[in-house]
């Protein structure tokens, strides 16, 4: 703050929406604009992306003695057909064998028969999930308040 002579909003505002993926690329912090971008700055930040994840996807492989399955989930995961395409490429020395036409026609499988890694793609449903636990919150809230009976 003092060097940059930075507000606390201007730092928020920095952290929150001018880092990460917007920072590297300085185009966009949604993948969708990146894939689409010819910009090469959208490129480098797609490939730290994909690099960042098999990254962790290997250490986890090598805290747990291997993987058995790994899953694309979320918006991500669920819906960019070319990003789970390059990380399955980056999980091919585990074992992995990628399925280009499973993934591309959204297959929940995307990996090969054969695959020692299963390739999952896992829909979620985030606000399902946080309506689920604001009322087991609110049932433990009106128990503690109403005859059990009556909770």
């Amino acid at each position: 703050m003092n060097e940059k002579k930075m507000s606390l909003s201007a730092i928020e505002n920095l952290l929150y929406y001018d880092s990460g993926l917007k920072g590297l690329s300085g185009v966009s912090n949604d993948l969708r604009e990146l894939v689409s971008s010819n910009a090469p700055s959208a490129s480098l930040a797609i490939d730290y992306f994909v690099y960042r994840i098999g990254l962790n996807a290997g250490m986890l492989a090598a805290a747990l003695g291997g993987l058995d399955a790994f899953i694309f989930t979320a918006g991500i995961g669920e819906n960019s057909v070319t990003i789970r395409a390059r990380v399955a490429e980056k999980l091919a020395w585990l074992g992995a064998e990628f399925d280009p036409s499973a993934n591309v026609a959204r297959k929940l499988l995307i990996s090969q028969p054969n695959s020692r890694v299963q390739l999952y793609v896992v829909p979620t449903n985030e606000e399902l999930m946080i309506a689920r636990h604001t009322r087991s919150l609110l049932l433990k809230d009106v128990s503690r308040v109403l005859p059990q009976s009556i909770a």
